[in-house]
């Protein structure tokens, strides 16, 4: 456990510019102090020990305004930017090295039981705001874009953006994890598209007027 917390701690500078040392981050992260009761909630599970682990993490909810499970699964090097209202439910599996910012909701689609929550693989990073939502799988290398909605498995190595969400850059060759990713320059496919149709429209306006050229007077 304390080799987890450790790499966690590691994750937040190699993350976050603002960090600047560890004493700041161990009196002042909220999500490294949510994470922080998650591991030691999450080990007292896995020892039996009833009420106690769901205590410490409602306490911290209250404390830090993050929500996380101690059923769910957390791999190394786990990082939660700024934190606020980010919501981690039961059967949530994430992978080593993945980032959430703000808002992001791990969570279920319903009342069912067994793997309800997602899965989420190595290098994986959630924008502000995005929900991911049922049983599904979030391969390595995914980055999804903020306030998107995602209801269906995601290959690895793929972009994903909008509501619901839609894949912007598929599998093609696998690429780099990063730790953060560019949200300023994710492209647009729907206005990408508006623009193609104003282009194909402009190109047929001109093959009309040459056409039918307009009439000398």
């Amino acid at each position: 456990m304390f080799d987890r917390i450790n790499n966690d701690l590691r994750a937040v500078f190699e993350r976050d510019p603002a960090a600047t040392s560890t004493l700041e981050v161990i009196l002042t992260y909220a999500g490294f102090h949510a994470l922080l009761a998650y591991r030691v909630a999450h080990r007292l599970r896995l020892w039996g020990i009833p009420f106690v682990p769901r205590a410490i993490s409602q306490l911290a909810r209250w404390l830090t305004g993050i929500e996380i499970h101690p059923a769910a699964t957390i791999g190394r090097g786990f990082f939660i930017d700024h934190g606020m209202g980010v919501v981690i439910g039961e059967t949530t599996e994430i992978g080593d090295h993945v980032t959430l910012f703000q808002g992001v909701t791990l969570g279920g689609t319903g009342k069912e039981r067994g793997k309800r929550h997602p899965t989420l693989g190595n290098h994986v990073v959630v924008g502000a705001g995005a929900k991911i939502l049922g049983g599904i799988k979030i391969g390595d290398n995914v980055k999804i874009g903020a306030n998107s909605v995602v209801l269906k498995s995601v290959p690895a190595n793929s972009t994903v953006i909008g509501v619901p969400g839609r894949i912007i850059k598929g599998e093609g060759e696998e690429r780099l994890p990063e730790a953060t990713m560019d949200h300023t320059n994710i492209p647009d496919p729907i206005a990408e598209r508006f623009e193609a149709l104003e282009r194909e429209l402009i190109e047929l306006r001109k093959k009309l007027d040459s056409q039918n050229p307009p009439e000398k007077q």
